[in-house]
């Protein structure tokens, strides 16, 4: 009853001043309540259960109801301790045997233990489970290589793969590894996601569709309760709503700041964080029919667009030209030879002459805003006037995210002949892996929305995965971005810095390497 109370008082409150900044009123009228962090989201979420979503939106608000085995020590992409507390590898990297964390609850009152991972587990990777249900998973793929789940007693527990897999530590830090109370699973069902439990440093407390979620403090938290009473959690989807709220004191925490408003928030009273990760913003093509299964007119639309410009114009210099497929977050895996496909629009002229097309026609789907897209509708007509200028017709069609991503993640074929989308990664293999393959085409569970195809990629990427040597993953990777650059599945767009700003209220907040949103440490007075 006391947290009931409490989430609603919260909620009432940053309403009420929401309310205010809406009305015209300064910052110091409307300011949000102290101890309630209010965080202006770019969307609603899909759902609250880390194993059906695939958006950093979501991830946002889940990292802080939930703990995974391990997690990314701050500031870095290297994996820590968290409900595990140690762990041991084969010497032929195939079984990972984790001590537990010992008592740790659910917040549900469910006990934290080794039969709870396996359930975890084995509800997303294994189709007759009583609960595999509850889905969909759509990153299961994080764990394909997983053969079997054991507790081998009440706090340890092993995973056996069929094959060494060195991704397999970043992957559980990610939040698809993330682990939910089977207890709460077993009650809720396929409403799971709207009713979630884990042992995080936040408890759910509500979620109002297309006004709120709403999480507070776990006082018992393993890892020391967080300084916050609340986060909450408000999807504003249009960007310029998000500033002026941000301006007017409605919210806190504003993520994913517009580059045109980023000027706007250099004065006092505001900070503007920044931090580099590893993040694509692409655009996918249909390599299965229409004109971009020819690859002269998929290098054509490379060839065609000013991504200097957007970067420049569009993008405020918020981020880089992208060469592939691999940010060059990834260092030790980034192919730092390949240059840029350059801004030549003769050259994209010649290559649809060559290809024998004229005026191709492009259905493209644009998205308002969603995670890590950066000004998705400017940067969606600039991308249509270049194209133009070159002769193709293109036609946009516009959707909000979560709509968008129901379009684009089953596959373009019928649909569209070019889509935007955007990634940020944990490892060089999650993105190519995921999206570039033969078998992740999207009738087989994958993201390979516009069904490219090639062999000599497919094997590079199998064997990457089960390297042991990272100097030999390196190469390996390097050799695949030469060869997807050449066969241009997508247009290599821009490499973000992502950025968010925060009042002078708000302290010890940072932003992550991994895109996720870690609030337990953060302060609002």
């Amino acid at each position: 009853m006391k947290l009931l109370s409490l989430t609603r008082r919260s909620l009432l409150a940053a309403t009420a001043a929401t309310a205010l900044a809406l009305g015209g009123f300064t910052a110091a009228d409307a300011q949000t309540p102290p101890g309630v962090l209010v965080v202006g989201q770019i969307a609603e979420p899909q759902a609250l259960d880390p194993h059906a979503v695939t958006a950093v939106n979501d991830f946002r608000i889940l990292m802080n109801v939930y703990d995974g085995l391990v997690r990314y020590a701050s500031g870095t992409l290297e994996v820590e301790p968290a409900l595990a507390t140690s762990w041991e590898i084969s010497d032929d990297g195939t079984v990972y045997t984790f001590t537990l964390r010992e008592g740790v609850s659910f917040h549900d009152g469910s006990p934290f233990n080794a039969e709870a991972v396996v359930f975890n587990f084995e509800r997303m990777l294994n189709d007759d489970h009583p609960y595999h249900d509850t889905g969909p998973f759509p990153l299961s793929f994080f764990f394909s290589s997983v053969q079997s789940v054991e507790a081998l007693d009440e706090m340890t527990v092993q995973f056996t793969l069929d094959a060494p897999y060195a991704p397999f530590l970043s992957n559980l830090a990610y939040p698809t590894g993330l682990i939910v109370s089977p207890a709460a699973v077993m009650e809720h069902g396929a409403d799971f996601g709207r009713n979630p439990s884990g042992t995080g440093p936040f408890v759910f407390g509500e979620w109002r569709s297309n006004e709120a979620v709403v999480v507070t403090a776990n006082a018992d938290y393993w890892d020391g309760a967080p300084a916050l009473e609340a986060v909450v959690f408000r999807p504003i989807t249009d960007a310029n709503t998000r500033t002026a709220e941000m301006l007017a004191g409605g919210i806190d925490v504003m993520v994913e700041v517009p580059p045109v408003a980023l000027s706007e928030f250099q004065g006092d009273g505001f900070t503007v964080h920044e931090q580099a990760g590893p993040h694509v913003w692409f655009l996918i093509l249909n390599a299965l029919e229409g004109p971009f299964a020819d690859v002269r007119v998929r290098q054509a639309a490379n060839y065609a667009i000013n991504k200097e410009a957007i970067v420049n114009d569009v993008l405020e210099g918020t981020a880089d030209v992208a060469a592939g497929p691999t940010p060059p977050a990834f260092a030790w895996a980034y192919n730092d030879e390949l240059e840029p496909y350059p801004y030549d629009p003769d050259r994209a002229r010649a290559l649809l002459a060559e290809a024998g097309v004229e005026n191709p026609e492009i259905t493209f789907y644009v998205t308002e805003g969603g995670s890590g897209m950066l000004d998705p509708v400017a940067m969606g007509t600039a991308i249509q006037a270049d194209l133009e200028a070159v002769g193709f017709d293109v036609t946009i069609e516009t959707y909000e995210w979560n709509t968008f991503l129901g379009q684009v993640n089953p596959g373009l074929e019928g649909k569209a002949d070019m889509a935007e989308m955007a990634w940020m990664t944990n490892d060089p293999d999650t993105l190519p892996y995921l999206a570039l393959r033969t078998a992740a085409w999207p009738q087989e569970g994958g993201f390979n929305s516009g069904y490219y195809s090639n062999p000599e990629v497919d094997a590079l990427l199998e064997e990457a995965r089960t390297a042991t040597d990272q100097d030999r993953r390196a190469e390996l990777y390097r050799q695949m971005q030469v060869i997807v650059q050449e066969d241009a599945p997508w247009v290599f767009v821009a490499n973000w810095v992502q950025n968010a700003v925060t009042n002078d209220r708000v302290e010890n907040f940072q932003l992550e390497p991994s895109f996720f949103l870690l609030l337990d440490e953060v302060v609002k007075n």
